[in-house]
């Protein structure tokens, strides 16, 4: 059975499918000649990540591939419902990442409650005390609220990574059920803390200083955060958005960056990629980072081997 890794796998990924009888190809196809690849190459195995989509055009004109599976958690570039409609297999591997999105979000806290990402780039320019005037305004995490909005895999990873910096976690998540947080502290040390979400975005965010997103887009593709949500905000507030791009309006985000009303921003994901507009990167509030929430790794081999895992379960094992 040939599985096409069109996005990259890892080579602990390749190394358990291989073992189990698979071919694996890793050659990067196009997105416009995948589809004669995948037919050509009887290919029954499709691997994607964010850069390929699999759409209802490309599962029609394939009806020889079996299994699609996105190395990550979301799957907005998978018609995942007509697939399975129609008997095809898709999967996604939804813990794989958690952590390493988790300690990049945290390191954006840092980045952006003091100035780091805007001092990295001005230092060069030999102003020193300029810049030391510049950025003596930072604030500390410690005794911060941040407001998760998402309480999944990935949002539960931060509020540990969060309470253990001490700072207060309120949650926003469809679901209001409570969840345990469980935190190893190292010396055989751990503690658990139970957070219970609201489902009122607004009610969650109102008085945070500090807000992650980690959910996508609406269900009619508009954003979660517009204009109204950045009013609702309290004055100062800090975002990080390392989900999707256009879950946060960009236009009504640098109104609101101008205005003062955010005081500063860190974004993985945009809407346009892999070509952000450049206001956006080129903003001295904004700390950017190229969609790598969970380019560790410690991540991708468990993305790899998970993926391996799945298909041998769904396939079986071929003789070598």
């Amino acid at each position: 059975m040939k599985v096409l890794a069109n996005d990259g796998i890892s080579q602990a990924g390749i190394d358990a499918l291989e073992s189990a009888g698979y071919t694996v190809l890793t050659e990067n196809v196009a997105q416009e000649d995948l589809i004669d690849t995948i037919n050509r190459d009887n290919i029954e195995v499709l691997l994607v990540r964010s850069a390929t989509t699999a759409r209802k055009d490309l599962i029609d004109a394939c009806p020889n591939l079996r299994l699609i599976g996105r190395g990550g958690v979301g799957m907005d570039n998978i018609d995942v419902a007509y697939a399975r409609e129609i008997g095809r297999i898709v999967i996604n591997t939804p813990a794989a990442s958690s952590q390493s999105v988790a300690e990049l979000v945290l390191g954006h806290f840092c980045a952006i409650s003091r100035s780091l990402h805007d001092s990295y780039k001005n230092m060069e320019t030999g102003e020193f005390s300029k810049l030391k005037k510049q950025y003596a305004k930072g604030v500390e995490l410690r005794g911060k609220t941040l407001a998760i909005i998402g309480f999944g895999r990935i949002g539960q990873s931060l509020a540990s990574y969060a309470i253990g910096c001490g700072m207060n976690v309120v949650a926003v998540d469809h679901l209001a059920s409570p969840r345990t947080i469980s935190l190893e502290l190292g010396n055989d040390i751990s503690i658990s803390v139970d957070i219970t979400p609201t489902t009122d975005i607004i009610e969650g965010i109102t008085d945070a200083d500090f807000i992650s997103v980690h959910v996508p887009k609406q269900d009619d593709g508009s954003a979660v955060f517009g204009s109204k949500e950045f009013e609702s905000m309290k004055d100062g507030v800090r975002i990080v958005n390392a989900a999707r791009g256009g879950v946060i309006d960009e236009d009504a985000l640098l109104v609101a960056l101008d205005s003062g009303k955010v005081a500063a921003v860190a974004l993985d994901v945009f809407e346009n990629e892999p070509n952000p507009r450049k206001d956006l990167l080129n903003h001295p509030k904004i700390a950017c980072t190229p969609h790598i929430g969970a380019a560790t790794v410690e991540a991708q081999d468990r993305i790899g081997t998970e993926l391996a895992s799945s298909i041998v379960a769904k396939f079986g094992v071929f003789a070598l």
